[in-house]
């Protein structure tokens, strides 16, 4: 399909005047070639994958200089941890360190895939990625790590739950900024701290995460839509654009590298940018604050209008592909929560209709660890009654309910949101497996 004239003027607008750039460019690999007894193997092994990293982010810069749009971070993501630490003497934290300098060395900002699958319960390596993640987390600047402790095909893993919140609690606040816990992961997501290599993809490929929430925002207010069906058109052709976009630079990307292309997530992706906020865009269509009664409407009515324009413009659809709020890291959303008019329960209620779940929020240390737990079972139960992509990431702060900590960077300002003081102590240490929905009997 080719671009129109007023098609490429629109673009050249939304590059040189709203901000459009791309959320990250992802490579995907196998890493599982390197598995070994002997750990000194596996480093060596690993070493070899220096050089591909070394052509993926040196193609990224051709492909950004020679398009002329903005790739604001390259990931890489690797097999999961969890297959390298079922082998005995095997140091979780040694392979990520060498990642992590592989990485740095290589001008890469992540590599996700310290991560582990627990849904169903345990194995010897899922368990010894659960009680390294403190220690490895807080010892590298660019490993992400994942816990999948749920799915609507097997249930949920309290026990997994209630360890990873252990976990986090021992974390320094940028270090618990790189983890997350998980419903129904996807195995091709390139957003952090999700990513990883999943079962069922090639050997590498190239996944693509776009943004635009500016170019959104700047559409609604520029042509002022009469009725909702005006407003989901607008955003619809602006989804359209932007994903495009996403697909040329993901599809440039792999061909340079000659591997497969995989997907482009259609998530929004704020920054804490001015004008580059998913709360902006709920506000430009007429919500004055986000959180407001209709804010789960509006975020419903722009998320499927944005799957509708984004699955138009490309056939490779992955990853969440859902609204991606890191509260921190939308200057609007990080505002509201100060004010009070987001909660909890309210991004709760916004996970139901599009929300990837709650994410980016501070959590006070002195409220306890129970209530943390309670949250983060709120959330993945709501991913396997609905059959959705849900997380949780939260960051532990010695701080009071109302406080703010600056993590800088796309990070953004986190802010301290507090939990009801309701003691659920009882329910939430009964532990054990939650035994999967009715709604798995829908899957055959």
């Amino acid at each position: 399909m080719k671009y129109t004239a007023d098609e490429i003027v629109e673009v050249v607008r939304m590059l040189s005047e709203e901000d459009l750039d791309i959320r990250s460019v992802t490579l995907s690999v196998n890493t599982l070639f390197a598995l070994s007894d002997n750990l000194n193997k596996i480093i060596e092994k690993l070493d070899n994958l220096n050089s591909l990293f070394s052509r993926f982010s040196s193609t990224v810069d051709k492909i950004q200089d020679k398009l002329g749009v903005r790739i604001v971070t390259k990931r890489i993501a690797v097999s999961p941890i969890q297959y390298f630490l079922e082998i005995d003497g095997i140091e979780g934290l040694e392979i990520a360190k060498k990642l992590d300098e592989m990485a740095e060395k290589n001008n890469i900002d992540y590599i996700g895939g310290y991560s582990a699958f627990v849904d169903r319960g345990f194995t010897k390596g899922s368990k010894r990625v659960i009680d390294t993640l403190s220690e490895t987390m807080n010892s590298t600047r660019r490993i992400t790590g994942m816990i999948n402790a749920a799915s609507t095909m097997s249930g949920i893993n309290t026990d997994g739950v209630r360890y990873f919140t252990d976990q986090i609690f021992k974390m320094k606040p940028e270090a618990s900024s790189r983890v997350t816990i998980m419903a129904n992961v996807p195995p091709d997501s390139p957003f952090v701290p999700s990513a990883h290599h999943g079962n069922g993809m090639p050997e590498a490929m190239i996944s693509v995460a776009v943004s635009g929430p500016g170019v959104i925002e700047s559409a609604i207010r520029r042509n002022n839509p009469k009725n909702f069906q005006d407003l989901h058109d607008i955003i619809k052709r602006s989804a359209f654009k932007i994903t495009r976009l996403g697909e040329l630079i993901g599809k440039n990307v792999a061909n340079e590298l000659k591997v497969s292309f995989g997907s482009v997530d259609l998530s929004l992706a704020p920054s804490p940018k001015v004008k580059d906020s998913v709360a902006g865009i709920i506000e430009a269509m007429g919500i004055e604050k986000m959180g407001g009664h209709g804010s789960l409407m509006a975020l419903a009515i722009l998320m499927d209008a944005i799957k509708k324009g984004g699955s138009m413009a490309t056939s490779s659809v992955g990853g969440l592909s859902s609204a991606f709020i890191p509260v921190s890291e939308d200057a609007i959303m990080s505002e509201r929560a100060s004010e009070g008019y987001i909660d909890f329960f309210t991004l709760l209620a916004l996970s139901s209709v599009c929300n990837s779940g709650i994410d980016m929020v501070g959590i006070s240390k002195k409220q306890g660890k129970d209530k943390v737990v309670g949250l983060i079972m709120d959330v993945l139960a709501m991913g396997i009654t609905i059959n959705k992509i849900l997380g949780v990431r939260v960051i532990p702060l010695d701080l009071d309910p109302g406080s703010h900590v600056d993590l800088g960077g796309l990070l953004g300002k986190v802010v301290v949101m507090k939990l009801k003081e309701v003691n659920v102590e009882k329910f939430v240490n009964l532990g054990g497996f939650v035994p999967n929905t009715i709604k798995r009997l829908e899957m055959g």
